[in-house]
């Protein structure tokens, strides 16, 4: 091919969702030409927004955070000019359990006084492990938001982590442990509604129980509701169409619907074929599950160790059970869009339709339901080996008793929302995995148990030459934010070896 041949990129992007975004983004900024290939029809993978009869559904309930000014997704917002409102929602979530409804609001502050003024509630204790709390979260948090303080790091880069040594070994009792170890030592293990709280936020954070949770992770994680946490006008998935239309405008070019049939090694780089045609690449960036990735792989690469380890641990997490509902707005419902967390029973795994998460629209979202209606996505997690083989009959039987039981629990716990529901679809992870390209429907990546092994992935470094990957299968992962942080610092490796040097428009810090 000539070198001017319009298929030769610098990098080939597969995958929209945010981890690919971010990765295309942060390199066409940096000037790199970038080619971004998704099999769907629109972007965002797990954190998208589809359309079905008429109606536009979030594919997955969950809340979205980076979206302050200072912040990943605010700096892009204001850097190139995107199309998109965040609506700051206060209470950001409503916890509901048979003993327990408890708003998480905007005002940390004002959030712990609630936790505090709870019967029975050991007021300096929870003082005290949330002061503690906030010094870890701020320390890691100031990594995370800033892309410049993670791998690869410059020399400046570098003192200013040495200036932080002494933060970073408050860290280092944390290691292996799990958060309950946390509660323990501040007497708040038997504190039954501070429990739930945590319980229920871990497992749509780091995908699992308090009690199996790395304590660092948890931590950091616990100050997500006030990291620049909003909701997305009109559904997360104009966030990711704007982002995509950001990549056109700094020169990348991106191919909708062109489904990757295979990746082959030529000539100190990568054949990409896709069902538009065949790309070639100094570097591949794949935002897919690590056996998705080993499946498009050249016999000519050999197995690939690195991705089957990675596999047995994404299998060791979750699939998604949905519901999709649309609903009349119950008389005095506010207009803005609305987020509940519901337990049916505390004392059971949080799993299976025993714990909910309910993401409804609100009035402004245009487009999304009929005027005076809502859409409702509903969403447990289900283990991912429990329903591998079973026979498609079996499966849906299965399946069919854990949308009653959330059913249940939306009548039990949200009656004023269910009541008026007027259209609904039910998905399984097979349908999840056509709404969103995930295989199994598989969501939350590797879940974040304790172990010193959550470490080792914390530095990008390509899964072969000049291939790499993104998403919530590598570190950081897990939030729509997390996976677009992965992918801006797996960009700026890719961009230091091509020779290219920071963003052409350096991210904008401002405190938060």
């Amino acid at each position: 091919m000539r070198a001017d041949d319009p298929a030769i990129f610098d990098a080939v992007v597969i995958g929209a969702g945010f981890g690919g975004l971010g990765a295309a983004v942060a390199l066409a900024e940096r000037g790199a030409r970038v080619a971004l290939v998704e099999s769907l029809t629109y972007p965002g993978g797990c954190a998208s927004t589809f359309r079905r009869g008429g109606y536009r559904f979030e594919s997955g309930a969950t809340l979205f955070s980076g979206l302050a000014p200072g912040q990943l997704f605010g700096d892009w917002i204001a850097r190139h000019h995107l199309d998109v409102t965040v609506d700051w929602l206060d209470p950001l979530v409503e916890l509901r359990t048979p003993d327990l409804h408890l708003e998480v609001g905007r005002d940390r502050d004002a959030f712990l006084a609630r936790l505090a003024a709870l019967p029975g509630a050991p007021a300096p204790q929870i003082k005290g492990f949330f002061a503690y709390q906030r010094r870890i979260a701020d320390t890691l948090w100031s990594v995370f938001e800033d892309p410049a303080m993670l791998p690869p790091l410059s020399a400046s880069t570098l003192l200013r982590h040495v200036a932080r040594i002494p933060r970073y070994a408050a860290l280092l009792p944390l290691l292996g442990r799990p958060l309950t170890a946390v509660l323990a030592r501040f007497g708040l293990e038997g504190f039954a509604p501070l429990r739930q709280y945590l319980d229920g936020l871990c497992q749509i954070t780091v995908q699992c129980s308090a009690a199996e949770a790395e304590a660092p992770f948890a931590l950091a994680t616990m100050d997500y509701y006030w990291r620049g946490t909003g909701h997305v006008r009109g559904g997360i998935g104009n966030l990711a169409e704007a982002l995509l239309g950001a990549v056109r405008t700094l020169g990348g070019e991106v191919r909708l619907a062109s489904r990757v049939k295979a990746i082959t090694p030529i000539g100190g780089g990568h054949q990409v074929d896709t069902r538009t045609g065949p790309l070639h690449a100094r570097h591949v960036i794949a935002n897919l599950l690590p056996a998705d990735l080993q499946s498009l792989l050249d016999p000519g690469y050999g197995r690939v160790p690195r991705l089957a380890g990675l596999g047995a641990q994404v299998a060791t997490g979750w699939s998604a059970v949905m519901l999709y509902l649309v609903a009349r707005a119950p008389e005095g419902a506010s207009p803005g869009p609305h987020h509940l967390e519901i337990v049916q029973d505390p004392g059971q795994p949080l799993t299976l339709g025993n714990h909910l998460f309910v993401s409804i629209s609100g009035a402004a979202d245009e487009g999304r339901a009929p005027a005076g209606h809502r859409t409702i996505t509903v969403s447990t997690h289900v283990p991912l080996e429990a329903h591998r083989g079973l026979s498609k009959d079996a499966q849906a039987e299965y399946f069919a008793g854990i949308q009653a039981k959330m059913r249940e629990g939306l009548a039990r716990f949200a009656p004023e929302w269910t009541a008026g529901v007027v259209h609904a679809m039910t998905a399984s992870p097979r349908t999840f995995q056509r709404f969103t390209g995930r295989a199994a429907g598989a969501v939350g990546g590797i879940p974040r148990r304790r172990g010193l092994g959550q470490y080792l992935t914390a530095f990008p470094r390509a899964i072969l030459p000049g291939l790499w990957m993104v998403g919530d299968t590598v570190f950081p992962g897990q939030s729509t934010l997390a996976t677009a942080i992965g992918g801006t610092r797996v960009a700026a490796a890719v961009a230091a070896d091509l020779g290219l040097g920071a963003a052409a428009l350096a991210p904008r810090r401002v405190p938060i």
